[in-house]
């Protein structure tokens, strides 16, 4: 049974590595803590010379990155080059604007792009990956009950277009992460990690929800992460957005840290 590299989604950590020396300071503690493999997203501006030299001192790795849509339609070429630079295949895609996604006609049309940007990518032994929140799962109002991921898995050639998927959201979406994981089987690489409890208030018309370390909530982590085996993911790394314990996210990433290495039987 396939057992997938553990790693850290820096976004969780984003308040720490807004320069290159905090970043230096933020991947030493990850490094102590036996940490080899990151995504980098949301970090400072600084070059990824820089970012990959700092990497490098640490023993780390870069599964997978996070850049927004305007980056990515505005400065491809350029980030192909940072990817070649930090030695990272997997260009990722935190979310779609609310613009792009809200009819059937408009998520057709970001569908085709970024199977074309994953087809570009291609020929630089790149892909194109697309992470979910909730909303994706939500039926298009036109959609004659398909939804935004339903289109986007449809109307992509998985060569060109993989998944991250974050399995907290798609379970608050009401759908089942371990089913979508062997649903995905082939375009997975990286996985996110996340967990959280339900509030008992209604915020926005949904369900109030509280981020938590991982494993002490109501994802179900054990089992996705099963399935994760069984359908031969490479990585999981840990994610979470915010309400860290003590309000530190250093300490909800050492819990999680040591959460994910238990499931490791």
């Amino acid at each position: 049974m396939n057992h997938p590299i553990l790693g850290i989604q820096l976004y969780t950590l984003r308040d720490f590595c807004r320069n290159p020396a905090d970043f230096d300071v933020t991947l030493g503690r990850l490094e102590a803590l036996g940490v080899k493999d990151v995504q980098i997203s949301a970090v400072g501006d600084f070059p990824a010379a820089v970012q990959r030299e700092i990497c490098d001192r640490h023993g780390m790795a870069v599964c997978v990155t996070h850049k927004n849509l305007d980056q990515i339609e505005s400065r491809l070429d350029a980030l192909i080059e940072d990817h070649k630079i930090l030695g990272c295949d997997a260009l990722g895609l935190g979310w779609c604007p609310e613009e792009r996604r809200d009819t059937l006609e408009h998520t057709r049309e970001f569908a085709r792009e970024v199977d074309a940007i994953g087809r570009k990518l291609a020929k630089h032994g790149m892909a194109f990956h697309y992470h979910n929140h909730d909303f994706e799962f939500a039926p298009l109002k036109d959609g004659d009950g398909r939804s935004f991921y339903d289109v986007l898995l449809e109307e992509t050639d998985p060569a060109n277009v993989k998944l991250i998927p974050d399995v907290m959201w798609m379970h608050y979406a009401g759908q089942d992460p371990a089913d979508w994981l062997y649903r995905l089987k082939g375009r997975v690489k990286v996985l996110h990690f996340k967990d959280y409890v339900l509030t008992g208030e209604t915020v926005d018309n949904k369900p109030g929800k509280r981020f938590v370390s991982l494993g002490q909530g109501v994802t179900g982590l054990d089992a996705v992460y099963r399935a994760a085996c069984e359908t031969d993911v490479p990585f999981i790394v840990y994610e979470q957005d915010g309400d860290w314990t003590n309000g530190d996210p250093f300490v909800s990433t050492e819990e999680s840290w040591k959460y994910m290495n238990s499931l490791t039987y």
